[in-house]
């Protein structure tokens, strides 16, 4: 099992920048990737962003060229930079992490708003 912590969440006004980590914890070993996805209220969670543990990302086409993932392998820590923030990506964060044999881990989600 892997226990996921987010942190970094908040209000910025629009064109503002925030980062997102998360920290995961217990049976890391065989974690395969990191992501980040977000939800809106009454919709269905939505892929945002990953990076697997070779270092290669993968993005959602809106967030491509705003946002940024990385990842700490000897911290065992994943960030989302997110730059050009529009009121779009207001949405609750969640990190995700996923084993090599498929099984998913999630976080609690931190809430990020943006709004004048």
């Amino acid at each position: 099992q892997v226990q996921l912590v987010e942190s970094g969440g908040g209000l910025v006004q629009p064109g503002g920048s925030l980062r997102l980590t998360c920290a995961a914890s217990g049976s890391v070993g065989s974690i395969y990737s990191m992501g980040w996805y977000r939800q809106y209220p009454g919709k269905e969670r939505e892929f945002v962003a990953t990076i697997t543990r070779a270092g290669s990302p993968t993005y959602e086409d809106s967030v491509m060229g705003r946002f940024s993932i990385s990842g700490d392998s000897a911290k065992n820590t994943v960030y989302l930079q997110m730059n050009s923030l529009k009121p779009d990506d207001t949405a609750l964060y969640y990190c995700n992490a996923r084993y090599y044999a498929g099984s998913n881990f999630w976080g609690q989600g931190t809430q990020v708003t943006v709004s004048s």
